[in-house]
Parts: structure tokens; sequence; C-alpha cells
């Protein structure tokens, strides 16, 4: 695999979270795994603000996640958009950021459910970590493929690093 991105950009809250988890899901996961969302398209160069972190999993992994990482669990979270999402989820309250698991993730689309699958992956080095993401047309592919406001959003500040 190809040497990894170095990412300079401060992010305490970020820098902090991934310094635990990583290490830790390189540990607890038997199957492929990476950041999605607003921390994937952060770790690219876009401006967006990161609120949490958002993993996919494989169901599997995201049951021993669950078992792991008993402790910091938000039972009661309920993520939006159940209609169109569906995943092994759940949420847990790190210390300075929370991070949600999407095991097994799956995107509706007219009625019907499909897989939602990272077909390339980058690694980027931040905080001292390797980091797995989706790769820029990837993280294109998947926040349009979403359609949701803050996706769409996301993916226009992606678009814009092309013209910077």
């Amino acid at each position: 695999m190809a040497q990894p991105t170095y990412v300079n950009r401060p992010h305490p809250a970020l820098e902090a979270t991934l310094r635990t988890v990583v290490p830790e899901l390189r540990t607890v996961c038997r199957d492929p795994w990476c950041v999605i969302g607003s921390a994937a398209a952060w770790l690219t160069g876009a401006h967006v603000t990161v609120a949490d972190i958002d993993l996919l999993t494989s169901a599997d992994d995201a049951d021993r996640l669950e078992g792991h990482w008993s402790p910091l669990r938000e039972e009661t979270y309920e993520p939006e958009g159940s209609e169109r999402f569906r995943s092994r989820f759940s949420r847990y309250a790190f210390a300075d950021m929370p991070v949600e698991v999407m095991g097994g993730l799956e995107l509706n689309v007219r009625g019907e459910w499909h897989s939602v699958e990272v077909r390339e992956t980058i690694e980027v080095l931040f905080a001292d970590v390797i980091v797995p993401i989706p790769s820029f047309d990837e993280q294109l592919r998947i926040l349009e493929s979403f359609g949701r406001p803050k996706d769409l959003y996301r993916a226009g500040l992606l678009r814009n690093l092309l013209h910077d």
C-alpha cells in the first residue's frame, strides 16, 4: 500500500479521540473498517465542522465493539434518518468527541436496501496514527448517495478542494 498522506492541521478533539480509538479498532476489528463522514472530509482537507467520528465497520465488528466499548455506550441516542439508513448502530461517549459505529450500513434507494461499501480507501497519518478513509472519489460518491443536505454540503466542500 502507498505511504499514508500526512495531515498537518490542528483539531485537538479529533486528534485525542483518534489516538484512543484507532489502536483499539486495530485490535478489536477483524474486518476492514474506515472513518467516513465529516471526519473523513476534514482529514482530506475540507473545511467542515466535525462533531463526531463516523466509523463504517462490518456488522460483526460492530457487535465486537459494542462489547469492548460498552461502558461508553450512549444507550438512549437515536440517529436521525432511520427511514433512509439501517445498520448495527451504536454511539460512544469518548472524552473529547463521540464515536458512531455503523456496522453493515445499508442505504434505502427507492424502497430497496443497498449495502454501503467503500471501494477504495487511502491512509492518512494524523495524531501519530494511520487512519483509513475513503478515497476522494469514494467520499464524493458516498456523500452524494446519502443525499441529505448536510452530506451534499460536505460533498460540495470536497469538490471545492479541486479548485484551491
